[in-house]
C-alpha cells in the first residue's frame, strides 16, 4: 500500500520560513517523481514544485520561484519543500504527490499517489 505522510505545516507570520516533509512508502521512490501541489480556500489545485529522480532537476511555479525549494533524500524517502520568505498568499493545503514517470508534470492527473495535506497559514 502506498502511503504519502506530509508533516510541517503550520501557522505563521509573513517573512519566516517553514519546512514541509512528506515520507513515502510502499513504492520505488527513487523510481518516483515527486512534487508538492497546494489548494488555498475557494480555489483550485495548483502546481507548486517537482523533483526528478535523483533530484537534479526541478521546476517551480512562477509564484515561488525563487521563495521555494524542493528537495529529496532518497535514503529516507522524504521529499521536502522549504518554504522560505512566506506571504499570505501562500496560505493553502500543501498536497504531496508521487508519479511513477521519469519526466517531471505540471498536472495533477499525471499524479497517481497523493497524501492526505498538511494546512500553511501566513498572517500579515
Amino acid at each position: 500500500q502506498v502511503q504519502l505522510v506530509e508533516s510541517g505545516g503550520g501557522l505563521v507570520q509573513a517573512g519566516v520560513s517553514l519546512r514541509l516533509s512528506c515520507a513515502v512508502s510502499g513504492l520505488t521512490f527513487s523510481r518516483a517523481v515527486m512534487a508538492w501541489f497546494r489548494q488555498a480556500p475557494g480555489k483550485e489545485q495548483d502546481f507548486v514544485a517537482a523533483i526528478s529522480w535523483g533530484g537534479g532537476s526541478t521546476e517551480y511555479a512562477d509564484s515561488v520561484k525563487g521563495r521555494f525549494t524542493i528537495s529529496r533524500d532518497n535514503t529516507k524517502n522524504t521529499v521536502y519543500l522549504q518554504m522560505n520568505s512566506l506571504k499570505p498568499d501562500d496560505t493553502a493545503v500543501y498536497y504531496c504527490a508521487a508519479r511513477t514517470g521519469s519526466a517531471i508534470r505540471w498536472k495533477l492527473e499525471e499524479y497517481g499517489y497523493w497524501g492526505q495535506g498538511t494546512q500553511v497559514t501566513v498572517s500579515t
